[in-house]
C-alpha cells in the first residue's frame, strides 16, 4: 500500500479538492492540493496564517476549534511578533526566533522584516548568520533547502523532484568553503543560502516558492566540524578536481533539465573555485557569482558617487587595492569598464589600480601567480620601480609612492588600515575615499570613527557591514553601506521576467547606474553615496528593469517594450499580505 492510500481515507472526501490562493496581486492562481486541511495546514509556512484565519475559512478547512477563537489581524500579530523578538537578549537568539518564525509562517516573516528591515537585516544575514552557519548542527531544528553530496551525482533529477517545487526562479548555491568571514563551514552553508533567498523575496518581491537554497556538501577541511560529533554534514575532505566539477555539471545539467528559466546564483565559493565556477557556467545556465558581480557593481556605484562628491573624474581616478581576491577583483572589472566608457583607454585604466596582497604588490613577475590577478598584475616596470619596505610599512610606503584617491580593502583581515596609512592617504587626497569592506563589522579593515579622526572628518567612508554615523564637530558623517542587497535582488528579478537566456556584466554595469541614480543630487551633496537598504524596494525595482531592458536590447531575452517588462515587474513583486484559499471549483 502507498503513503498516499494509506493517508488518503483520514482526509474527509467532502475536503479533498484543489484550492487557490494567489501568489501575487494579479497573477496566475497558485493550486493547492488540499489535503493540508486542519492541523497540517498550520504546518505549512505559506498557507499558514496562525490566529488569522477567518470564521469562515475555519469552519471550511477543518480548523475550528484548534485554533484560539479570536480572529486576529496582521497588524496584531505584528506587534505580538516585536514583543517577542525584542525579549530576546542576543543576536543569535533573535536569529533563532526570527527562523522559527519562517519556518510556519513566511507571510508574517516576511511582512515583520520588511517592516522592520533596517534593524533586522543584521540577524537574518550578515554579520549574525555567519555566526549560524558556525553554529548550524548545533542549532539546527528543521531542514530547508536542498543537500546535495557526491554521493547524489547521478540522482540530482530526484533530488530537485523531492524540492516540491513545481517552478523554480532563483536558486542559491554555495559549497560552503568561504563563508562570510568564518572560512569553511560546510553543510552549515545552507544557511548563507538561505539568508540571500530572504533577501530576494524582502528586496525585490520574488515569492518565496519560487526559490530553492542549496549546498553542495562535498565534504569540508574544517578539522573542527570534522571532529564534532554533532556535525551534520558530509564526514570527509573536501571533494577536488575533476570529480567535484563533475558534481556541479551534474546539478547545472539537472536544473536546466527542469526549471530551464531557472537563474543560479554562486555563492561563497573560495576563490580557487569561484572564478571558475563563473566562466564554466555562465554560458550554460542563466547565472552569476554575487562575491564577484555583486559587490563589483555595488563598490562601481559607491565609488563613481564618491568620485563626485570629491570632485575626481573617473576617467583618472587612483585607486590602491588591498586584497586581490573575488570581491577586489570583481570591483576592478566593474570600475574598468565604467573608466573606458567615461573616456580611458584599457591601459589607462589599468595603470590606475593598483593591488596588494599578503606577498606585496601584485605584478606581472611574481612566480606562480594565480590566473584571476594576472589581467591586473602591475608590469615589470612598475614592479622595479615600486619602494622595497618591510611588509610592516607596505600600505603606507605604497600609499606615498601611488597617491591614490581611493583605498579599497576587501581582505578579511581586521584592522588591516592602519593609522599611518590611512594618515598618508589623507596627506596625498583632499577628500581620502575609504573603503572598508570586509564582513562582518569585527573584520573591518578599520572602524568608521578611527577613518574619521585619521582624516580630519574629510573620508568619505563606506563599510561592508552596517555602521551607524559617525559625529565630529557636531555634525553627522553618514558611512554608506556597500551592501550588495542594493544589487542581486534586482537583478535576478531583472533576469527573471525578461527570460535572460545568460546574465553579462553588461546587465550588471547597467544595475549600477540604476542604483547610482537612486541617490539624489541632494542626497550626494550631503556626501551620502549609496541608497540605504530601507530603500531597498524602489532600489530594486529600478535595477530589475534595468536588467531586464538590457537583457532585451542585447538580444538576451524576447524582445518586448517597456511596458510589458514594467507591467510583467509588477505583476511579480510579492507584498507579504494574506489571501483567501478559494475552493478551484467555486
Amino acid at each position: 500500500m502507498t503513503l498516499a492510500a494509506t493517508l488518503r481515507p483520514t482526509i474527509p472526501s467532502s475536503t479533498r479538492h484543489p484550492y487557490r490562493i494567489h501568489r501575487r496581486a494579479g497573477g496566475k492562481p497558485w493550486l493547492v492540493e488540499v489535503s493540508t486541511i486542519g492541523h497540517a495546514l498550520r504546518q505549512d509556512p505559506i498557507l499558514n496564517k496562525g490566529t488569522a484565519f477567518p470564521p469562515e475559512e475555519r469552519q471550511r478547512l477543518g480548523l475550528r476549534g484548534i485554533i484560539p477563537p479570536h480572529t486576529a489581524t496582521l497588524e496584531s500579530q505584528l506587534a505580538r511578533v516585536g514583543e517577542n523578538y525584542d525579549r530576546r537578549q542576543s543576536d543569535i537568539d533573535r536569529y533563532l526566533y526570527l527562523v522559527a518564525l519562517q519556518d510556519r509562517n513566511e507571510t508574517l516573516f516576511h511582512r515583520f522584516a520588511l517592516d522592520n528591515l533596517e534593524r533586522i537585516l543584521p540577524i537574518i544575514y550578515t554579520p549574525t548568520v555567519g555566526q549560524a552557519c558556525q553554529g548550524y548542527s548545533h542549532i539546527y531544528r528543521r531542514p530547508r533547502g536542498l543537500y546535495v553530496t557526491p554521493d547524489d551525482v547521478n540522482r540530482i533529477d530526484e533530488l530537485l523532484d523531492n524540492s516540491g517545487l513545481e517552478e523554480a526562479a532563483l536558486l542559491v548555491v554555495t559549497d560552503g568553503e568561504r563563508i562570510l568571514g568564518t572560512g569553511d563551514q560546510g553543510a552549515g552553508g545552507i544557511g548563507i543560502s538561505i539568508g540571500k533567498l530572504t533577501l530576494y523575496t524582502l528586496g525585490a518581491g520574488i515569492h518565496p516558492t519560487l526559490t530553492l537554497p542549496v549546498v553542495l556538501d562535498v565534504g569540508t577541511d574544517n578539522e573542527e566540524l570534522l571532529r564534532d560529533p554533532l556535525y551534520l554534514g558530509r564526514r570527509e575532505r573536501r571533494l577536488r578536481g575533476e570529480p567535484y566539477f563533475e558534481l556541479l555539471d551534474a546539478f547545472v545539467d539537472a536544473v536546466q533539465r527542469r526549471w530551464p528559466r531557472a537563474i543560479v546564483q554562486w555563492e561563497d565559493f573560495a576563490k580557487r573555485n569561484a572564478f571558475t565556477v563563473l566562466d564554466r557556467y555562465r554560458d550554460r545556465v542563466p547565472s552569476f557569482n554575487d562575491d564577484i558581480l555583486g559587490t563589483g557593481a555595488v563598490v562601481l556605484v559607491a565609488l563613481q558617487n564618491a568620485f563626485q562628491v570629491a570632485h575626481v573624474p573617473l576617467a583618472k581616478g587612483r585607486i590602491l587595492f588591498l586584497g586581490a581576491g573575488e570581491a577586489s577583483i570583481g570591483s576592478a572589472r566593474a570600475i574598468l569598464a565604467a573608466k573606458q566608457a567615461a573616456g580611458a583607454s584599457e591601459k589607462e585604466a589599468k595603470a590606475q589600480m593598483v593591488f596588494l596582497d599578503t606577498t606585496g604588490l601584485v605584478h606581472e613577475g611574481r612566480p606562480r601567480l594565480e590566473p584571476f590577478k594576472r589581467e591586473f598584475a602591475a608590469s615589470r616596470e612598475r614592479a622595479e620601480a615600486w619602494p622595497e619596505c618591510g611588509h610592516d610599512r607596505l600600505l603606507q610606503t605604497s600609499i606615498e609612492h601611488f597617491e591614490p584617491h581611493a583605498l579599497i580593502g576587501a581582505t578579511g583581515v581586521a584592522n588591516a588600515f592602519d593609522e599611518e596609512s590611512v594618515r598618508a592617504l589623507a596627506r596625498v587626497a583632499a577628500r581620502p575615499i575609504v573603503f572598508a569592506l570586509s564582513n562582518p563589522s569585527a573584520l573591518s579593515e578599520a572602524q568608521p570613527e578611527d577613518i574619521v579622526n585619521w582624516t580630519q572628518g574629510r573620508a568619505i567612508i563606506a563599510t561592508g557591514s552596517p555602521f551607524p554615523p559617525v559625529r565630529r564637530d557636531g555634525h553627522p558623517i553618514p558611512i554608506a553601506q556597500a551592501n550588495n542587497m542594493l544589487i542581486f535582488p534586482g537583478v535576478g528579478m531583472g533576469a527573471w521576467i525578461s527570460h535572460a537566456v545568460r546574465i553579462t556584466d553588461a546587465m550588471f554595469a547597467a544595475a549600477a547606474r540604476a542604483c547610482a541614480e537612486c541617490v539624489s543630487p541632494e542626497k550626494l551633496a550631503e556626501g551620502v553615496i549609496l541608497p540605504t537598504v530601507g530603500e531597498i524596494r524602489r532600489v530594486s525595482r529600478a535595477v530589475a528593469l534595468a536588467v531586464a531592458e538590457e537583457a532585451v536590447r542585447s538580444g538576451l531575452a524576447a524582445a518586448q517594450p517597456r511596458e510589458h517588462l514594467e507591467e510583467r515587474l509588477e505583476l511579480e513583486i510579492w507584498t507579504p499580505q494574506y489571501m483567501e484559499l478559494v475552493r478551484e471549483d467555486e
